[in-house]
């Protein structure tokens, strides 16, 4: 992997689990970490774990609910304010959520926290991010899915885990059209495997994981969004989905550019961009 001193690195989903370990591990290659998280014990928790290892630098840690938009905007706020650049933005956070649930902006909650606030945090901070890098933490659960660019708002949702699939094959989908809009900006997805985290702890899928002698540790898990953070960007391919450092082919559905751009007008009215 290449030097991350000196770069600015955000990492949304920072609290715990993937996000934690990503930052940690990237903390102790020379990056200046800012942490993102829901939970303001755990964040606490984890911006003291990442300054034990960051030598003296400093981890800011912001607070911010990905199910409310106005959370995300004032976290852009902070951001902008602090930084003129930032070098990678890892959009980690999201999750398996139980039931159909509707966010305060109109919005299924799956969809939203795993694609949208994303979505607009990465729009609002389109200057700060050139020459940079978008890396999305997918999932190979995009095979369950199947998204439908005019429902965002979940009136058809179809079970927890094709909706968790959809919003997987979003995040896929995001990365490849953000390559061909902004060309300046190497974006990509990956597939962190199944890990043993607090990923689905409120349907038990955590303490499943937790006893299956398959699951990978946080530090597996996060092993490709650091080497995607790291690399020197001549040796990536811009929109491409990853998994275990190397590309990998989604489905035709989630490979498909229409779909990529229906997407990502439609994602834009969602959260009031268009």
């Amino acid at each position: 992997m290449g030097d991350l001193t000196g770069r600015t690195v955000v990492i949304t989903g920072a609290s715990s689990g993937i996000g934690l370990a990503a930052a940690i591990d990237m903390a102790r290659r020379g990056a200046n970490t800012v942490l993102v998280g829901r939970n303001p014990a755990r964040l606490e928790a984890a911006a003291a774990a990442v300054r034990g290892v960051a030598g003296g630098r400093a981890v800011p840690a912001y607070r911010s609910d990905f199910a409310k938009l106005d959370d995300v905007h004032v976290l852009v706020d902070h951001l902008r304010q602090r930084y003129e650049r930032i070098d990678v933005l890892a959009n980690n956070a999201g999750g398996v959520v139980r039931g159909h649930q509707v966010t305060a902006d109109g919005l299924d909650a799956t969809l939203q926290t795993n694609h949208l606030a994303a979505f607009l945090l990465s729009n609002l901070l389109r200057e700060q991010l050139r020459g940079g890098r978008i890396i999305n933490t997918a999932s190979g659960a995009h095979a369950m899915g199947a998204l439908d660019p005019a429902d965002l708002r979940g009136a058809h949702r179809r079970g927890l885990w094709r909706q968790y699939g959809s919003a997987k094959q979003a995040n896929i989908l995001f990365a490849a059209e953000a390559a061909r809009r902004w060309p300046d900006i190497m974006s990509a997805a990956y597939h962190p495997g199944f890990v043993r985290s607090r990923f689905g702890s409120n349907i038990g899928v955590s303490a499943i994981a937790k006893v299956l002698p398959f699951a990978r540790s946080p530090e597996q898990g996060a092993d490709t969004l650091v080497w995607l953070a790291a690399t020197p960007r001549v040796q990536l391919t811009s929109g491409a989905y990853y998994s275990d450092r190397k590309v990998a082919r989604p489905t035709k559905e989630t490979a498909d550019p229409a779909l990529a751009a229906r997407l990502w007008e439609a994602s834009l009215s969602a959260v009031g961009l268009g």
